[in-house]
């Protein structure tokens, strides 16, 4: 499910880039020119309206995202995997509470996301676990067991590197270029500026440079 280490680095390269996430929210303006935003809109009255198939649409269309950013955090398939089921599931339960005024559908989800890890790190039964599987990825071939290994370093090394740093940049990278959101929806999950976005995204890149050079000298 997780981009590779060679692609999130290039991501992480570019201010700007488009995202499969991105058309869930924006402006009416944004939603008019875009067909996939506004079926994503469609869809979420829907679920408001208690429309089950909606909603499980709008699960395939988010899961993928949610996942990827809650396994960077938890370094636990099975951990992220539940965390991400209750993510949707309180979605669910609340969503009826949701509106788009000031809001993106993707980082209202997000949000619950990063207050069920910090439950999850805030509880006396939490402990940091120890990754002991690789990233999830898609692959169209089988890799090799020499593959495994090196995509098994790299991902530990990158996922060590990213929890390094201070909670807002570590979050800001997850969800811009693990998770897939723009710099508006990421702006929204963390209530922040754009602009604040933009350079808490500039100084979690110098950061990471930092930390990855250290590391493998």
């Amino acid at each position: 499910m997780c981009p590779d280490d060679d692609s999130l680095l290039t991501a992480m390269a570019i201010e700007e880039r488009s995202s499969p996430y991105s058309p869930s929210g924006g402006t009416a303006q944004d939603h008019d020119d875009d067909p996939d935003a506004s079926r994503l809109r469609a869809l979420v009255d829907l679920a408001k309206d208690g429309d089950a198939e909606a909603f499980g649409q709008l699960y395939d269309h988010y899961v993928q995202g949610i996942f990827r950013f809650v396994y960077y955090r938890v370094g636990s398939r099975q951990l992220a995997e539940d965390l991400t089921s209750e993510t949707f599931a309180r979605g669910l339960r609340s969503i009826q509470r949701f509106n788009w005024q000031g809001k993106d559908f993707g980082a209202w989800l997000t949000t619950i996301a990063r207050n069920l890890v910090a439950d999850h790190f805030k509880s006396s039964r939490s402990r940091l676990e120890v990754i002991t599987d690789v990233i999830p990825e898609n692959r169209t071939t089988v890799p090799s067991p020499e593959e495994d290994v090196l995509a098994l370093i790299s991902n530990v090394l990158l996922y060590e590197a990213v929890n390094q740093l201070p909670k807002e940049q570590r979050d800001c990278v997850l969800i811009r270029f693990i998770q897939g959101l723009s710099i508006a929806q990421t702006a929204a999950a963390l209530g922040r500026s754009e602009g604040a976005v933009k350079q808490l995204q500039l100084r979690a890149i110098r950061g990471l440079a930092k930390i990855v050079t250290e590391d493998i000298r």
